[in-house]
């Protein structure tokens, strides 16, 4: 697995994410429909997994600091920061 499939599952990770904030946490707490939360917290856990996973494999591999990788796994804990280190990405891939 290389950089194309990093890059994808940090798109959907980071999308997993802002539907969890943005869309089911406002269902469950405003118009207590617990479910989506459930569901994309379920989705959104397994990506986080992924994304990791990948960042500490995909990252030494192509010769990334440590800083590097952690920037990239604490991006994951942010909004939209999933979308700000694919930018670092695209940079390495286009440069």
């Amino acid at each position: 697995m290389g950089l194309r499939v990093l890059r994808i599952v940090g798109f959907l990770e980071g999308l997993s994410f802002l539907l969890l904030l943005f869309v089911a946490m406002p269902l469950k707490y405003v118009w207590e429909q617990p479910m989506a939360v459930r569901y994309t917290g379920i989705v959104h856990g397994a990506l986080f997994v992924l994304l990791v996973s990948l960042i500490l494999q995909v990252g030494p591999a192509r010769g990334w600091s440590w800083k590097r990788c952690v920037l990239g796994i604490v991006a994951a804990f942010l909004p939209f920061g999933p979308f700000v280190f694919d930018a670092s990405i695209r940079r390495e891939t286009d440069g």
